[in-house]
This record gives C-alpha cells, sequence and structure tokens, in this order.
C-alpha cells in the first residue's frame, strides 16, 4: 500500500468488540495504544497505565482481529482477504522501556510472548534510536512516534503542537530519519503542521502514520471511541478529531428505553422467554397445591 500511494487506515481498539469492529470495518492497522489508560480505564493520561493492563488488553484486541496485520501499541493489519496476513504489535507503555535498551528488550519479548503481538510502538525519536536498534536486531518489529509524544506531555509543556518553527520542524525530522534508520517499520506522526508532515513523509523510505498531522501523511490514526462518539458531549476531544457516529446517544436511548420496559413490564414480553408444554405447567402447578395442602 505504501508503494502504491494508498493512504493506510488506522484505528485504535482495547478490547475484543473495538477490536472486533474495527477488523470487521476493513480497518488495515489496528492499534491498541496506551490511549485505553483514559478511554476505558478513566485514567488522566497514559502515564498511569501499567505493562501487565496493557497485555491483558492486547490479548483481548488479538483474539478479535482474524485477518489483520497487529502491532503491540497494538497493530493490526488487513482486512483484506486477498493479503491473509497478521501482525499484532502493542505500545510501550511508560516506565517499561527508558531505563535501558534491555530493559526495552524484555518489556518487547513480554509483549511478544504473553501479550500475543508481533511487534511493538514506543515514543521517541533520536534518543531512543539505540533502545529501538536493540529491540529491531532481535526480531522484533518496531513502530515508532514522533511529534507529540503523550507520555513525555510533562516534559513538553503539557500537549501541544511540535514542530510549528523552523528549528522545531527539523527536530522532528531528525527523529523520523534517526527511528528510520534505527529499524522501525513505520512511524506515527503526532500534532505536527500538514506541510511539515508531508515534507517528512517525502524524505522518509518507510510509511508515516498522521494524527494530527495532516492528509500528506501514508496513512492516518485515530483514537476508535474518539470518532465514534462514545462519550456525552462536552467531553474534550482534540482539535484534529472527526467525529463520525454518535455511540453515547444511541447507547443511551437504548438503555433508556430498557429501563422504561422494565418498569412497566412490558419487556421481556413472550417473544423473549422460554415455553413449557401446558400439562407440565398445569403438573408443577398440582405439585405446588399440593404442597400446600
Amino acid at each position: 500500500m505504501y508503494k502504491k500511494g494508498e493512504p493506510i487506515t488506522v484505528l485504535t481498539a482495547h478490547d475484543f468488540p473495538s477490536g472486533h469492529v474495527a477488523d470487521v470495518a476493513g480497518m488495515e492497522i489496528v492499534l491498541v495504544g496506551d490511549s485505553l489508560a483514559m478511554v476505558a480505564l478513566g485514567m488522566e493520561d497514559t502515564s498511569e497505565v501499567l505493562l501487565e493492563e496493557m497485555l491483558l488488553h492486547c490479548r483481548s484486541v488479538s483474539r478479535a482481529a482474524k485477518t489483520a496485520f497487529t502491532v503491540g501499541s497494538i497493530i493490526l493489519m488487513n482486512s483484506d482477504p486477498r493479503t491473509n496476513f497478521f501482525l499484532q504489535v502493542g505500545d510501550l507503555p511508560m516506565g517499561s522501556y527508558e531505563i535501558a535498551p534491555e530493559q526495552a528488550l524484555e518489556s518487547a519479548i513480554r509483549f511478544i510472548k504473553e501479550g500475543r503481538v508481533q511487534g511493538i510502538k514506543l515514543e521517541g525519536g533520536v534518543e531512543m534510536a539505540p533502545t529501538i536498534k536493540k529491540i529491531t536486531t532481535a526480531g522484533i518489529p518496531v513502530l515508532g512516534h514522533i511529534g507529540l509524544t503523550p507520555q513525555r506531555q510533562n516534559a513538553l509543556g503539557g500537549f501541544r503542537v511540535q514542530g510549528k518553527t523552523s528549528e522545531g520542524a527539523m527536530k522532528v525530522l531528525e527523529d523520523a530519519l534517526a527511528v528510520q534508520a534505527a529499524g522501525c517499520f513505520a512511524v506515527v506522526v503526532e500534532a505536527v503542521p500538514q506541510e511539515v508532515a508531508a515534507l517528512i513523509t517525502k524524505k522518509l523510505s518507510i510509511p508515516t502514520i498522521g494524527i494530527g498531522a495532516g492528509n500528506g501523511c501514508s496513512g492516518q490514526v485515530l483514537v476508535q471511541v474518539d470518532m465514534t462518539g462514545n462519550f456525552p458531549p462536552g467531553r474534550f476531544i482534540p482539535k484534529f478529531v472527526k467525529k463520525y457516529g454518535d455511540v453515547w446517544s444511541e447507547s443511551l436511548k437504548a438503555i433508556e428505553a430498557y429501563r422504561d420496559e422494565t418498569k412497566s413490564r412490558s419487556y421481556p414480553a413472550k417473544e423473549h422467554t422460554y415455553p413449557i408444554p401446558k400439562e407440565e405447567l398445569e403438573k408443577f402447578q398440582r405439585m405446588i397445591d399440593g404442597e400446600k395442602a
């Protein structure tokens, strides 16, 4: 797809249902990212999620994706039945790879063996190149992540656009080239001006996956629950997110209808119950009456 110039569609998933619908919808890549800390576990940011929690969610998504390629932030790729390959990638959480390349490799191996993934994702550019090299040399595919790196948002002054100056843009390019040289098969570019991301994409020989980086990237990724509208109005979502659905309103409407029908005893109706032969019911009634006598 990259060689043909066909945009790569990427979507996050965090459990079996979200992985299943993404797979059936034909996503080329399903990413189990550490964003699940906030959208699935109710945490304040991604820095709270633990390695064991990521492994659990990786396993859940991997059970749903039957024809996808998966990478363990996770990535699943490709629902096209003509390709039929499967690579799962898991997102290494904060604290599981920064201390030393050896620690990162150990975490990556756990993702392969316990998380049932075939590759991993980690954040960082030039400074993480030795770590990426360590993992890829061991035969584990790595998806890079540069630009805005949410795990390091405190050091960046919050969730801020990166590469807004010529010097900043050059730093993003240097990071991209470094992770490419270290062996990444693709790189996520987050919150970077679209013109900068497009120029960086042209400089690389691996795909770029944009999130808030314009349509000049090799593909796009969004957090599934943001784009499907799983939360009530008023919840913050980034500027780059387009809301394609309103799952919250549909779910609320269905649950309220269930509540009202249960209160009125119109649910369950006869079609929702299991039958018993009339003679057996009469026999049961006589047994009860006999006990009372």
